[in-house]
């Protein structure tokens, strides 16, 4: 399977250094390319299928690609209240995330959109995490020496939150972090 990803001209439609790194990881050599898309989705969409249609527009902007392997994702986490959390648009909107997430378990999900030779594949991951308990000015001092505002959930894994905050996760560790590798390699191995 890797000789053949090898022979392949593989794009990642994604400027997230998480991700890139993620699939550097896999060993494969590829190019990043960022297409504008309109991201509108049926607000009525299961969680699910919200970040599922979001993976598939960005997917669909490189139509132009069909002889490229290309890789889309989108990540979003959902609070034990059903809410959906995106990335915050500011950092007053992130603390009042963690707030919400604090004490409480949220699922992190991602949707992967693989698209070649004309045909898409999808799945999506979920991951769910449990959070300690955290004072406000732990919040505080996230928000201020990190950054949180280009993170769903307004938090990163593998950032002093996650060394400090997390109980436990059930489910793919990389997901949280914002592409779901395991996952992705055993898709490519039954389209490749």
């Amino acid at each position: 399977m890797l000789k053949n990803l090898k022979n392949r001209t593989i794009i990642l439609g994604s400027q997230s250094p998480r991700r890139k790194q993620l699939l550097a990881g896999l060993g494969l050599t590829f190019e990043v390319d960022v297409r504008e898309t309109a991201e509108y989705v049926d607000p009525n969409l299961s969680a699910a299928e919200v970040v599922r249609q979001i993976a598939i527009c960005k997917a669909e902007a490189f139509a132009d690609k069909k002889e490229c392997l290309v890789i889309c994702a989108d990540t979003i986490v959902v609070s034990d209240k059903g809410e959906i959390l995106g990335k915050p648009k500011d950092e007053q909107e992130a603390r009042e995330t963690l707030t919400n997430l604090s004490g409480q378990k949220h699922v992190v999900l991602t949707a992967v959109a693989i698209s070649w030779e004309g045909k898409m594949s999808t799945f999506v991951e979920t991951t769910t995490v449990y959070f300690y308990e955290l004072e406000l000015d732990e919040i505080d001092h996230y928000v201020t020496q990190f950054s949180p505002l280009d993170k769903a959930g307004s938090y990163e894994i593998q950032e002093w939150i996650g060394l400090t905050a997390i109980k436990k996760i059930e489910g793919e560790y990389n997901n949280v972090v914002g592409l779901p590798t395991a996952k992705l390699y055993q898709e490519l191995k039954k389209l490749i």
